[in-house]
């Protein structure tokens, strides 16, 4: 991949279209919501003639409401096609847990039992650990039980990225050097240290989550919308129309806002 590119500032959604992408939902379900209340009052508000919604992924684990996340995403999209899902390390690692129940993968140590619980079921990830099997399968068999088959065929097909205008969209990041169509599976899903110690532009500016961070990290060859929504409280999310760009923060206390740009 070229070191030449596009920078974030002169960046620009499709001609007539509005972009928005949320980042890592982990459960909170209220910020989710809070967030989509407010873009659709914009949306309302100012009619542009096209839009997406692009969510980054990271929808199941750690916060109380992966059940409810999920049920909410799947209603927006059957309302609305132009609301877009993208799929996160953790939900793939709620499938491999539902395939394969193993007391050590990510599921277990980074959030499924809080997962399981928004579905009813109580996972002791202790007595996992503990047990020669008969808990961990037990607790497994009432977690496939209480899932709906619609959210597992929901996450199998979630693809991997999405490109619209001069914006790539995927869950963690890219390895540099590798062209968008060659990226593996496994780095635009859990990519870190090389993609974000990489300063050389982009094709596209690419827009990830994955990695938690104070507030929405905007540089001028990527933006990272991880801000820990989980423990921080705070949902971050992009809009794009134009060149014009703004970060939009969702809290209990509501949805701020501000204008964007990296300084030179």
């Amino acid at each position: 991949m070229a070191e030449t590119g596009i920078h974030f500032n002169e960046a620009s959604a499709p001609q007539g279209m509005r972009l928005y992408a949320i980042g890592d939902i982990h459960g909170r379900l209220d910020l989710l919501e809070a967030m989509h209340r407010h873009i659709a009052a914009e949306l309302a508000a100012d009619r542009p003639a096209d839009w997406r919604i692009v969510h980054l992924g990271d929808y199941v684990d750690r916060g109380p409401a992966s059940k409810g996340v999920l049920d909410f995403l799947m209603a927006a999209h059957a309302r609305e096609p132009r609301h877009l899902m993208l799929t996160g390390n953790h939900d793939v690692g709620f499938l491999d847990f539902i395939e394969r129940p193993d007391p050590y993968g990510l599921f277990m140590t980074n959030g499924g039992v809080e997962t399981a619980r928004s579905y009813g079921v109580n996972l002791q990830r202790k007595g996992f650990l503990r047990s020669a099997g008969r808990s961990l399968h037990e607790g497994h068999a009432a977690l496939v039980s209480a899932v709906p088959s619609t959210h597992l065929d929901l996450l199998r097909s979630l693809p991997h990225s999405l490109q619209f205008g001069d914006f790539f969209f995927c869950h963690a990041g890219i390895r540099p050097g590798i062209p968008f169509a060659d990226q593996l599976d496994f780095d635009l899903m859990w990519i870190r240290g090389e993609f974000h110690a990489h300063t050389g532009l982009y094709p596209k500016v690419v827009v990830h989550g994955h990695t938690p961070v104070a507030e929405a990290d905007v540089k001028a060859n990527r933006v990272n919308l991880d801000t820990g929504a989980y423990y921080t409280g705070r949902l971050s999310a992009l809009a794009v129309e134009g060149v014009s760009k703004r970060i939009l923060v969702a809290t209990e206390a509501g949805v701020a806002q501000r204008s964007v740009a990296v300084t030179p």
